[in-house]
């Protein structure tokens, strides 16, 4: 215990003899703003998951640097130039694509942008039932792609864009045989059809069932990346299945994925703050101190 505590003091010992001036305030507040959109920009990509995986390893460098592993220590010592050559090559692909999006769009947008639009609303849930189960009926195979908060722009850009409020009228005629769109994957986000026609990756899982068709490994495989949930009706059999986090639930009824629409919903609205972007969230907070204060003095 005794280890810890001076571990941490001789970590904060020369904050404390520091003097501070107004250019080192502003400068940290540049800092803060950049790592907040980085961590933003991360979680927003593939990249979250193997950046928690970096994070756990961190605590685990920190760790064994408070119990004074030098063998474990010295391992983490000579491999990170190694490590760091090899996240540059891991993330090459969302790097390249950060790189673009921040020469082409406004450079104060990630400060107020929110996720307002991934929001759907109960006749969206409605939309997505009743059209599911008239495809399903008719035995119409169908691959329905519902966005959360990773982002699905690279493969919105292999499909058709649409941008066309979702009704179940719109999603039986782009899945109607013989259509130029019957083919491929629907994005949904928010109440919007954004793209059809969209190629998904196909899962590598070998535990599926080898009877499952390539829209069920597609839906699977999309669900590994992202975390996404995928809606598919069977051609074969009108069966309706539902993926998410890498595993699919066949023979889903149609109470079953409503309510689970509806779960998914309000955690879209749970996490509404967390999308909001760096003044947007103080803007909110400075907003529920007012009301904080006006109710104190009542």
């Amino acid at each position: 215990m005794n280890t810890i505590k001076e571990f941490i003091l001789e970590m904060i010992s020369p904050i404390t003899m520091m003097k501070f001036s107004i250019m080192d305030v502003i400068e940290i507040l540049i800092i803060a703003v950049l790592i907040y959109n980085i961590i933003k920009w991360v979680r927003d990509t593939r990249a979250w998951v193997l950046m928690k995986g970096i994070l756990v390893l961190f605590l685990f460098y920190i760790l064994a640097t408070i119990l004074g592993f030098d063998a474990i220590l010295w391992i983490f010592q000579n491999g990170i130039g190694v490590g760091i050559t090899a996240l540059v090559i891991l993330f090459q692909p969302e790097l390249r694509k950060a790189l673009e999006q921040l020469g082409k769009r406004n450079i104060m947008t990630p400060f107020f942008e929110t996720q307002e639009a991934n929001m759907f609303s109960d006749e969206t849930i409605g939309e997505i039932v009743k059209a599911t189960y008239e495809l399903a009926k008719a035995r119409t195979g169908a691959l329905i792609v519902i966005e959360r908060s990773v982002k699905l722009d690279d493969y919105e850009q292999t499909g058709i864009a649409l941008d066309a409020k979702l009704t179940s009228q719109l999603l039986i005629n782009i899945f109607e045989h013989n259509t130029p769109l019957h083919d491929g994957a629907v994005i949904v986000r928010g109440n919007r059809v954004t793209s059809a026609t969209c190629y998904l990756p196909l899962s590598e899982n070998t535990r599926l069932s080898k009877d499952l068709g390539t829209r069920h490994r597609a839906a699977v495989g999309i669900s590994e990346v992202t975390d996404s949930f995928t809606i598919v009706v069977s051609e074969e059999t009108g069966g309706v299945a539902i993926a998410e986090n890498g595993e699919l639930t066949r023979r889903v009824g149609r109470e079953f994925l409503y309510d689970r629409l509806l779960e998914l919903q309000n955690k879209t609205e749970d996490t509404e703050e967390t999308g909001k972007g760096f003044f947007g969230k103080a803007a909110s907070f400075a907003k529920h101190s007012v009301k904080v204060g006006r109710k104190a003095d009542k």
